[in-house]
């Protein structure tokens, strides 16, 4: 065989191979382009029909896998704020409605209070002091709520310092000794006679020991007991705030501190009845970088505990 021969062949077979990878490449970018444009119409649907669907691709190869999962994590992500934004859309009108409620009821009260003095033209003081009580009643409970709607929109700037909380915790005690003294509480205190410091906020804390212990004199008054332990380990402080009244049922445990929780079968209408008590104090217990938990053990024990980091010295 001549060398022009063995060229011309030689010549023949590197055409070919190139025609061969070249239409590889060509099948290749189609099929590529095939699949991208199924994923851009399935996109397209799952973004018109506001589906719950995923994305499905079968492809040996590994880009489009890795660009399809990648693009089912967006969508996981968005369902679920789609999700939360509707929890939340639905809390807020059951909020909104609850509010309404519960502002409705003092003012016809007031309204009815203040009819009969323009009817029969007398006012007594016992009249005045239900117009007044009533009168309370709404301004806290608007205060709440723009407290709660303050914390949760993070408008509300708690300036730390260093706070004795052992100091704190009696004095939150002492604001309730008549209250407690008149309705037979059996009142039992454990917390060190030496200070022990967080970085926190004085009010807040406070306000955080008013709601719990308000908590247990509304509804775990049939228990006739309150206790109160602060106890410490290396990096936290504990504050136990115990009655042993009717108690939380464990099926609710973790939702009595959404908003606006009155489960009928709990211990209903929560801190200072209008749903928002206990959802104020595991805010500001958040913002003070701690946090509350419950334990109940109906007519035994039921035990609120604040969560906070422990001073260095």
């Amino acid at each position: 065989m001549s060398e022009a021969t063995i060229l011309f062949f030689l010549i023949l077979c590197i055409v070919i191979l190139i025609g061969i990878i070249l239409y590889q490449q060509f099948i290749f970018r189609t099929g590529i382009q095939t699949k991208l444009q199924k994923i851009s119409g399935k996109l397209k649907e799952i973004t018109d029909t506001d589906s719950d669907e995923r994305v499905m691709i079968f492809t040996e190869n590994q880009e489009l896998m890795e660009l399809a999962a990648q693009i089912n994590r967006l969508l996981e992500h968005h369902l679920k704020v789609k999700a939360k934004y509707r929890c939340s859309e639905i809390a807020s009108k059951k909020m909104l409605s609850n509010i309404s409620h519960d502002i409705k009821t003092p003012m016809t009260v007031i309204l009815g209070y203040l009819e009969i003095m323009r009817v029969n033209g007398t006012c007594t003081d016992e009249m005045l002091g239900k117009i007044e009580q009533k009168g309370q009643n709404v301004m806290e409970l608007i205060n709440q709520f723009f407290t709660l709607a303050k914390l949760e929109s993070g408008d509300m700037d708690l300036e730390l310092s260093k706070i004795d909380v052992c100091e704190i915790c009696r004095e939150s005690i002492l604001d309730f000794y008549e209250i407690l003294t008149n309705n037979d509480f059996q009142v039992d205190i454990d917390v060190p006679e030496t200070s022990v410091y967080v970085q926190g906020n004085k009010e807040a804390l406070q306000r955080i020991l008013f709601n719990l212990i308000s908590n247990v004199i509304r509804y775990g008054a049939e228990g006739k007991y309150l206790g109160m332990v602060l106890r410490t380990d290396e990096r936290n402080v504990y504050i136990d705030v115990t009655d042993k009244g009717k108690g939380i049922d464990k099926l609710f445990a973790d939702s009595v501190f959404d908003r606006l929780f009155t489960m009928e079968d709990s211990r209903n209408r929560n801190i200072q009845g209008n749903g928002l008590g206990l959802t104020i104090a595991k805010n500001l217990a958040l913002q003070l970088g701690g946090t509350i938990t419950l334990e109940s053990t109906p007519y035994i024990k039921t035990t609120f505990t604040v969560q906070l980091k422990k001073m260095s010295y």
